[in-house]
């Protein structure tokens, strides 16, 4: 650690692989992310001046809704310089509507940054996105943020990270002072005090305070007795000489957090510049460059490859974000192999399609500098693609590869739009299109039935934010309807042996298709279909269109017309014409088939269900529980502390609608609440029976 945390920022490539960091900040709203990535661009030297979140003057929070709301909607990238280290950051929306923006995020990243409210622990979205970043594999420390918070405690805070995310916490230091206290933490692989210096900029290293000299030993006799359990390098050190030296200590640390055995703890508050260049050496000791990550796989030709992070590679890149802005058409890329230089022409892999690369920039949330060219291991915007999305492969023309896109979430919510004025249709319509191809989780359709205009998203804000920026960035008064949740119909008790024979003779070739089906429930709410013909009654390629015609005949269930999902068919039996069976014929026996058996088959209507974590005071309990009881709520939790009660239930979506201001009302405007996705749940008869008649 240097006396004097400051550098210059740099925006020049890393020097090598080893000496770049690409990670993101993940946690819970209001957790305190932001305000990190400002004090982190500020102690590395990337800006000048602390920027507030309750000022709207954050880098990362650019956008006026975000200024407007005080949350960020938008990932958003950054980047700065720290002890010889390039690091790229990205600064990751906290609330549960804006997941997809950290799932698209994730999928790029080497690393992260988990940050935790000191005194509600681990929270229901940051549990979310921990998650999330299990799935993509990302190695993560943890950053224990607000220690100077009332009622802020490390150790409890420790305690729901391993409770609530099966993980070993690896606490590397100890808070210097409690709550208003908080002066700076012990280091305790170096047992070195961090306190800020006086009348300085940076952190003075020194010696532990004699009140804390026997705790921290304890404590790092505890880490030491953990890293000796996971790590066997450790363990025989340990057993020959029953400690560990400090750089033992640090290099098993960076390995467990490679592999995921364990996390590193860190914490400090953000707000009062505490613990932030710690941070800025855990990220460079623990977290992992691009060279310590496994080449890239992908696949060409129908075989899988791979791609090592290496400049002299064949270019390999995935789009992960696509924006407007006023430089042009940005599109963000992960470089995972080879060089790509300004001008250059790149092949989506997908369409097969060339585009012309014309502008590299590095990226500083809304500033943009140039670059000539960007290597393995970057994470830079291209302006002159006109046809990549999110989750495009950008390759080398003459080495194809095919990346895995980033999943996208299915929407759940969706609202009636349409222009204010008549002669707005046209421009409403440019701005849905552009509005979709920036966030891939927004589904623009035409109801088939009214010829209305629906957006889709994954929650009120997502839709509230989606309107606004059509408002504010595309000039055209919309008019939003009341929002109205993505039902769906599943099978209860399935049919078996439905004959469905599809036989068409208009003169010349006719068209004949024959299928026996079963439809069964599965329990998972996805739709598998399987082959059990032997013989060669329905050829291979017959099956393959009969599963076809089922997937197309899922787009609208007898219930209501709602998407089908949650059952298996199982073309059983079949036979075929000489002349007039075909691949058409046996998907247009599919899809009639499929429908026929769903009529004959029980079905039940499923609605999306969230759950509910509602913080209010002792008095206001009564209120929330009964009104939650109102909404079809089912309580699963209520904990109190410190005339605090915290209540978790799971409540159908579509009653939640308005709930903020409903929430606000009883309790005075102190009880505040959060959701996260739940999964579907059959809907009750007396319910279902009212949608059907509307």
């Amino acid at each position: 650690m240097r006396a004097n945390g400051r550098t210059r920022t740099s925006t020049s490539p890393a020097s090598s692989l080893g000496t770049l960091r690409n990670l993101g900040i993940l946690a819970h709203v209001d957790a305190g992310k932001t305000t990190l990535t400002e004090r982190i661009l500020f102690a590395a030297g990337a800006v000048h001046k602390r920027g507030e979140v309750h000022h709207g003057t954050t880098v990362t929070d650019y956008d006026p809704q975000e200024r407007d709301r005080g949350i960020t909607i938008f990932a958003a990238a950054v980047s700065c310089t720290w002890a010889g280290h390039h690091i790229n950051l990205i600064d990751t929306p906290g609330h549960v509507d804006f997941s997809d923006e950290v799932e698209r995020s994730l999928r790029v990243l080497d690393g992260a940054v988990a940050v935790f409210d000191a005194v509600a622990g681990v929270e229901p979205q940051s549990e979310a996105v921990w998650r999330q970043a299990d799935r993509h594999g990302v190695p993560r420390i943890a950053f224990v943020n607000k220690l100077d918070r009332a009622g802020a405690d490390l150790d409890t805070a420790v305690a729901s990270i391993r409770r609530r995310l099966g993980v070993v916490p690896l606490v590397v230091q100890l808070p210097i002072g409690r709550e208003g206290a908080f002066a700076g933490v012990v280091d305790l692989v170096t047992m070195r005090a961090l306190c800020p210096q006086s009348g300085s900029a940076g952190i003075a290293p020194g010696a532990v305070p004699e009140a804390l000299r026997e705790e921290a030993g304890q404590r790092r006799r505890l880490l030491e007795e953990t890293v000796a359990e996971l790590h066997t390098g450790a363990f025989e050190e340990f057993c020959a000489a029953s400690a560990l030296s400090d750089s033992t200590l640090a290099r098993a640390l960076r390995e467990l957090t490679l592999r995921g055995d364990g996390v590193v703890v860190l914490c400090g508050s953000a707000y009062r510049d505490r613990g932030i260049e710690a941070l800025l050496d855990a990220v460079v000791a623990y977290l992992p460059a691009p060279s310590d990550m496994p080449p890239v796989r992908g696949t060409a030709g129908g075989a899988e490859q791979e791609r090592a992070p290496d400049p002299a590679e064949p270019f390999a890149a995935l789009a992960f974000k696509v924006t407007t802005v006023a430089p042009g058409r940005l599109t963000y890329l992960r470089v995972y192999a080879g060089t790509l230089r300004k001008g250059a022409t790149v092949l989506d892999a997908a369409t097969g399609r060339t585009e012309r690369v014309g502008r590299i920039l590095r990226v500083q949330a809304d500033r943009h500098e140039d670059r000539e060219e960007a290597v393995a291991g970057d994470i830079v915007a291209v302006i002159g693609l006109k046809s990549a999305r999110a989750g495009t492969t950008l390759c080398a023309p003459g080495a194809p590869l095919l990346l895995e896109p980033p999943t996208v979430a299915e929407p759940v919510v969706s609202v009636a739009v349409e222009a204010r004025r008549n002669a707005d249709t046209g421009r409403l319509a440019t701005a849905l299109a552009r509005l979709a191809e920036e966030d891939p989780s927004l589904v623009v359709r035409s109801d088939p039935e009214t010829g209305q205009t629906v957006l889709s998203g994954l929650g009120e804000l997502h839709l509230e934010v989606a309107a606004e920026k059509i408002r504010g960035g595309h000039g055209v008064e919309v008019v939003a309807g009341r929002p109205q949740v993505s039902y769906r119909e599943t099978v209860v008790r399935g049919v078996t042996g439905l004959v469905h024979r599809h036989v068409k003779q208009d003169g010349g070739a006719g068209q004949f298709a024959h299928v026996v089906l079963d439809v069964e429930p599965l329990e998972e709410p996805v739709f598998a279909f399987r082959s059990t013909v032997v013989g060669g009654r329905v050829p291979q390629e017959y099956a393959r269109a009969v599963e076809a015609g089922c997937r197309e005949a899922l787009a609208g269930g007898p219930l209501g017309g709602h998407p089908v999902t949650g059952l298996r068919v199982t073309l059983t039996d079949g036979a075929t014409h000489s002349k007039d069976s075909s691949e058409m014929a046996f998907r247009a026996a599919g899809r009639f088939g499929l429908r026929e058996a769903l009529r004959l088959s029980t079905m039940e209507l499923l609605e999306p269900v969230v759950e509910v974590t509602v913080t209010v005071p002792d008095d206001g309990v009564g209120g929330v529980l009964g009104d939650l009881a109102a909404r079809r709520g089912r309580v699963s939790g209520q904990a109190s502390a410190g005339g605090t009660a915290v209540i978790t239930a799971t409540v159908p979506l579509a009653e939640l609608f308005g709930y903020a201001s409903r929430l606000r009302g009883r309790t005075q405007g102190r009880g505040v609440f959060t959701t996260r996705p739940a999964g579907l749940a059959p809907v009750p008869a007396s319910v279902a029976g009212g949608l059907s008649a509307r």
